[in-house]
């Protein structure tokens, strides 16, 4: 199975109608361990930035947008790479003392957007409309849940709860398991590439 099939919630079987397109767009940002941390990363990263809700904001709606160019049939190569890369980045973000202002971020995240949706489209691919619409309203709708969950979690818990110190080291922390999830993935990513399985 691709990495997108992987992260299918209907086992690989195309949603044929709108309630199978919606909780199978539900549901790929959350079986997908890959997208989730990077959700999850992007939310934590609002949390400390002024006006950091831009960059949820631009992520979803970029992903959107890269959905779109793969359901256009465009083909972009080694997307899985892009998407493990992206959150080994956000992850190293995380982990910074200083890390870049918050439009400079949200660009990051923009690109990255463009990626995960491109993953996102591959599960889709091919489907009827309302079942296509359906699903990219159910990720769209999942992705903006966690990432202000993750935005609201870090404002309210780990930065009103513990001093400024504790606070820092506590997303850091996240930081670093966000980096090991997307080390893990680009690894498994970099080994498909160099040693492909042999074919069944």
């Amino acid at each position: 199975a691709t990495p997108a099939l992987a992260h299918h919630a209907m086992d690989g079987k195309m949603p044929s109608n709108l309630f199978e397109g919606f909780l199978s767009g539900v549901a790929h940002p959350l079986i997908g361990p890959d997208h989730f941390a990077f959700i999850v990363s992007v939310g934590l990263l609002a949390a400390i930035k002024r006006q950091g809700i831009l960059i949820p904001i631009a992520f979803v709606l970029s992903a959107m947008l890269g959905a779109g160019i793969h359901l256009a049939k465009l083909s972009v190569p080694g997307i899985e790479l892009f998407v493990s890369g992206s959150i080994v980045l956000f992850g190293i973000l995380l982990v910074m003392k200083q890390s870049p202002n918050t439009p400079w971020v949200a660009g990051l995240s923009a690109i990255a957007g463009l990626f995960h949706g491109y993953a996102y489209g591959e599960a889709i691919f091919g489907a009827e409309m309302t079942p296509l619409l359906a699903y990219l309203a159910g990720f769209t709708c999942i992705q903006i849940v966690v990432s202000l969950s993750a935005f609201w979690i870090g404002k309210n818990i780990l930065l009103n709860r513990d001093p400024q110190q504790q606070s820092s080291t506590n997303f850091r922390s996240a930081g670093l398991v966000i980096c090991g999830v997307g080390l893990a993935f680009f690894a498994s990513q970099v080994l498909d590439v160099l040693l492909p399985a042999a074919p069944a």
